[in-house]
């Protein structure tokens, strides 16, 4: 196909001009009027030029305007000057001069900036709701590729507006729409003001929501730390997995390097991992020198069907260091956490037998060098739900497991290990009566026979295997329930109220355990008392509200729940290792009743909710454990909870006290918001941490803003006990920032 250029007079009156720039000179010229603002000539064989408000259209559709433009036909050449405009659907370029190749489009541009269009795939609101548009300059620009140009001392930015709030100026760009920009000696500026430099830079512009290339760094500085940097790159691998690549800069403690991989094959088939690597100098802090350590974390989970009615799940949380934990998390919780593990688990269920094997190891520190360790490795599990036994009113089931138990205590000289091998067998048959919808019971008779390879001989763990065995008897009953109604249709809340009372009942009797003493307490299993028989008793009020939903109907609400229980127990001793009362297994005195429980549950509408839960022990005459907690969301804009939690072991000595909330703002459109969360010790009168977050977003790029201050109470442990931190990153149009494996900027990603 021979080239084509069609140049059209600008002024309104005149006509077009085609020209086949292909063909001999002598071709016939059709269509042409005479007009004082164009001018066409032929200088020479092949040499054509036009002069004046000229616009000519390649073949392939691009658009030309300039004030004079010659075209060559033999090498397809053409050569625009004077206020040049090249246009194409999705991209737009003006320059002083250009040079064109009529057949592939290509060219260069001299004085030159540019707009492309990302794609209409792309949400408008990761650029600011402006257009996905990039737009580019520089001293040239050269049109290498239908969407690819580089540009040789100019910039870009993808913040479209009059004064563009940030861009990128550097030496030399190579832009590929839809996917990326490459710069080298790169500046970032914001509002005209330099933020950042690097010698290279891999930018995306991707029509995908995921885009490969380097997120935006965030800079922090912290009492123990000093300066910090933190950066990151991004690696979109495919639709199903991607990976991100962090390093940390901390100028007075040292640096780490870190990569995280997730990945998803469809539902229940995904799986995350995370691994650090942190390498300290040796730093002073508060006149005490902390000495130069290597550490490393690994925290990671998987979920993977495999056929056949089996499932793999595992995960790992691992530390090699605690004191990096609680000296470098800006989260509460992982800074305070004291416990690292890893588990995998294979289970599978075949109708009503189901099979399940698991290795969990788990380890707890005691200040920087003492663990104790806690799992199974294995511990396989194989049981039958329950099944009726022909026509007779009774149900059958069973449960059996092999366990090999990890219990050990660790210290910097030595280690106790009391691990060993237990079986256990357990055959159930129950007797459900539920004929009347007032009044239910459940009985139940079970058998339990264990064996332990180990045992006790005068309070000596010994290898000399033991067997237990008991027979329990249950029976529980709910009711009988009474009931109340209120139709109240112009109540402004529900036009139905309802009242329920549920007393509850159960009796338990376990034989006698002649072996009791000798055998070896390692979890709940091994804590059952012969002997005894426990009564439970309590009593449930629900009330329920009918509310409207607007004109599609009604929707049923318990907006509030409040139940108070107690337990006897015939033998003092099991009421030390009851798990229905948070206060067992903390040397509570023995007594014949358990702690008093009242718990009440409230949620008035979908948008709050709150709950209370308080323990009453009246052999030490007073509160042993209270706490409460709440929340509340108005809208999408405000966001709060708050929580209060308060333990006792005796009534001298109070084990802990502490007061959090939290509160979430934030403008229509996500413009501007931010958090404040804190931990105050209301037993010490001192806040463990302050911490807010802040953010403000305009139309093309944002900043956010983090500080943050620590105060561990001395003498539990923590290696630091203050730190001061404030970190702070800039978001661009399509482009965010990250939070480093240490939580910064609130653990989020913006």
């Amino acid at each position: 196909m021979v080239p084509m250029i069609r140049f059209i007079v600008a002024a309104s009156s005149c006509l077009s001009l085609v020209l086949l720039a292909a063909r001999p000179s002598s071709a016939q010229l059709t269509g042409f009027k005479a007009s004082k603002q164009f001018r066409l000539e032929q200088v020479e064989k092949g040499h054509w030029r036009a002069t004046g408000a000229v616009e000519a259209e390649t073949e392939d559709g691009t658009l030309v305007y300039a004030d004079q433009i010659e075209v060559f036909e033999e090498t397809h050449r053409a050569i625009a000057v004077g206020n040049v405009v090249v246009q194409q659907p999705d991209n737009l370029i003006a320059a002083d001069r250009a040079e064109m190749n009529i057949e592939t489009g290509l060219g260069t541009f001299y004085q030159a900036s540019g707009s492309a269009s990302i794609a209409d795939r792309v949400k408008r609101d990761m650029f600011g709701s402006q257009d996905p548009d990039v737009y580019f300059y520089g001293r040239t620009i050269e049109k290498i590729g239908r969407k690819k140009y580089k540009i040789t001392k100019g910039g870009f930015t993808t913040c479209l507006q009059p004064t563009p709030r940030w861009e990128i100026t550097s030496t030399t760009v190579i832009i590929n729409v839809d996917h990326y920009a490459t710069a080298t000696n790169t500046l970032l500026k914001v509002k005209s003001v330099p933020v950042l430099y690097t010698p290279i830079l891999y930018f995306p512009i991707n029509k995908e929501d995921r885009a490969t290339g380097f997120l935006m760094p965030a800079y922090g500085r912290s009492t123990l730390r000093g300066f910090t940097l933190n950066n990151a790159f991004f690696w979109a691998i495919n639709r199903s997995q991607d990976a991100t690549f962090m390093y940390d800069w901390f100028k007075t403690t040292g640096h780490g390097f870190g990569g995280e991989y997730r990945y998803v094959r469809g539902p229940g088939a995904d799986g995350s991992l995370r691994a650090y690597w942190l390498n300290e100098h040796e730093a002073t802090y508060e006149d005490t020198v902390t000495p130069a350590r290597k550490s490393y974390q690994i925290r990671g989970a998987a979920s993977q069907p495999l056929g056949l009615g089996l499932r793999f799940r595992g995960n790992v949380d691992y530390f090699s260091d605690v004191t990096v934990q609680q000296t470098y998390n800006m989260n509460i919780y992982d800074a305070s956490r004291r416990s690292r593990g890893f588990g995998a688990n294979l289970s599978g269920a075949w109708g009503l037998y189901s099979l399940n094997g698991s290795v969990v190891r788990n380890e707890t520190f005691f200040g920087t060098t003492d663990t104790f360790l806690t799992g199974g490795f294995p511990r396989v599990s194989f049981s039958r739900a329950l099944q009726r036994l022909g026509a007779a009113p009774l149900f059958f089931a069973f449960s059996s497991e092999y366990a090999q138990l990890l219990y050990a205590r660790r210290t910097a000289n030595a280690e106790f290990d009391s691990g060993l091998a237990r079986i256990d067998f357990s055959p159930q048959l129950r007797l459900p009566f539920r004929r009347w919808q007032f009044l239910t019971v459940d009985s139940a008779i079970q058998w339990r026979a264990t064996h332990y390879s180990e045992s006790l001989q005068g309070g000596i763990q010994v290898p000399e295997p033991l067997w237990r065995s008991y027979l329990q008897a249950s029976s529980s009953v709910t009711g009988p329930v009474f009931s109340r109604v209120w139709v109240t249709p112009q109540n402004g809340y529900a036009d139905r109220f309802k009242h329920v009372i549920e007393p509850t009942f159960s009796i338990s009797r376990v034989t006698t355990i002649e072996n009791y003493d000798q055998i070896p307490k390692i979890d709940g299993l091994d804590y059952q008392i012969g002997g005894t028989t426990r009564i439970a008793y309590g009593l449930v009020n629900r009330l329920l509200a009918r509310r409207r939903q607007g004109p599609r109907g009604t929707s049923t609400l318990e907006f509030l729940t409040v139940s108070i229980r107690q337990s006897y127990y015939s033998n003092p001793a099991a009421s030390q290792y009851d798990f229905s009362f948070s206060t067992s297994f903390r040397g509570r005195p023995p007594s014949n009743y358990s702690p008093i429980q009242l718990e009440a549950v409230g949620r008035p509408t979908e948008r709050i909710n709150g709950a209370f839960r308080v323990e009453y022990d009246q052999v030490i005459k007073g509160i042993q454990s209270i706490g409460a907690v709440g929340s509340v969301a108005a809208s999408n804009w405000l966001q709060a909870g708050a929580g209060w939690s308060q333990r006792r072991l005796t009534d001298q000595y109070q084990l802990d006290n502490y007061l959090f909330a939290n509160v979430s703002l934030r403008t229509p459109g996500n413009r501007v918001g931010g958090t404040y969360s804190f931990n105050y010790d209301l037993a010490r009168g001192a806040f463990l941490q302050n911490h807010i977050v802040g953010y403000y977003n305009a139309q093309c790029c944002g900043v956010a803003v983090e500080y943050q201050a620590f105060s561990f109470p001395q003498g539990f442990g923590y290696p630091v006990t203050k730190d001061r931190r404030f970190n702070v990153s800039v978001t661009l149009a399509g482009l965010g920032t990250f939070s480093n494996i240490f939580g910064v900027l609130g653990g989020t990603t913006r």
